[in-house]
Order: C-alpha cells, then structure tokens, then sequence
C-alpha cells in the first residue's frame, strides 16, 4: 500500500489545501466551472470529518464528510496527481462511508460535475446511483449497509 489513512488534524490545513488545488488543477485548465475547491479546508476539519491518506509527512489525499443533519454528505474527495491509480482515492471513500455509517446514518450523498463523467463512473462502481442533474451538478446517493464491515 504504501500510505496510511488517518483523520487530519488542523496542522494538515495547509497540506490539505495545497492537495486538494492540485487534484483539480487539470480540470481549471481544462475551464471546468468549479466551486473554490481548497477553501475553508481548516473549517471543513474543525467542524466535518476529515480523512487523510499520507506517506510520512507527505499529504497524498483526503476526503471530507459532512455528518450534520439526516443525511451525510461527500463534500470532497482529492488525491495528489502524482499519486493517482494507487487506490488511495478508493480507500478515502471506503473510510468516509464508514465514518458517515458511525455516525449513523444509512444514506451519503455527493455532488459531482458533469464534466467529470470518471468521477460519476468510479462513485458508480462504488455503489452510488445518480438521483437528479441541477445544471452542470451531478448528484447521487449510496445506502450505508448498517452491517458493513
């Protein structure tokens, strides 16, 4: 494997920030209308859940979850471009789905991109459906099966 997971701490912020604008640096080149991805990222650690894949002090990935409210919510998943087809991306998921199931809830959703139409492929494979389009907004939900382990 190569990298460990564990929850960022508000040292990560920069390191995270840092990730997250290079994860989606080919789609701002590509002229993708995306939201500021990299902000708020010590917020989002403060106050969500925060996964972190690292090799040594090196930040190759994160993801965040909102566990607020009925429904928990993939806010966003990024992985070093450098670091891509490791599984790291996969195993960032895999660790928000059990943390949103803890928390207890039986439903995650995400917002994707229509011009990301790998992003939908990949959250398809990994049981999400989508549920409805809101302009260039791609939304889809999974079931958090009670007994995953």
């Amino acid at each position: 494997m190569g990298y460990t997971l564990r929850r960022a701490v508000t040292a990560d912020a920069g390191a995270l920030a840092s990730c997250i604008k290079a994860a989606y640096s080919g789609y701002v080149a590509a002229g993708i209308d995306l939201p500021p991805v990299s902000e708020g990222v010590k917020d989002d650690i403060d106050n969500n859940i925060v996964w972190v894949a690292v090799d040594g002090d090196k930040v190759l990935g994160c993801a965040i979850v909102s566990v607020t409210g009925e429904v928990a919510h993939l806010m966003n998943v990024a992985v070093a471009p450098d670091q891509s087809g490791r599984g790291i991306g996969k195993a960032l998921i895999v660790a928000i789905i059990f943390s949103a199931r803890d928390a207890g809830h039986a439903i995650i959703e995400l917002t994707t991109h229509q011009d990301m139409p790998h992003n939908v492929a990949l959250y398809q494979h990994l049981g999400w459906e989508v549920t409805g389009q809101d302009g260039n907004k791609i939304l889809m939900a999974r079931q958090i099966d009670a007994t995953q382990t």
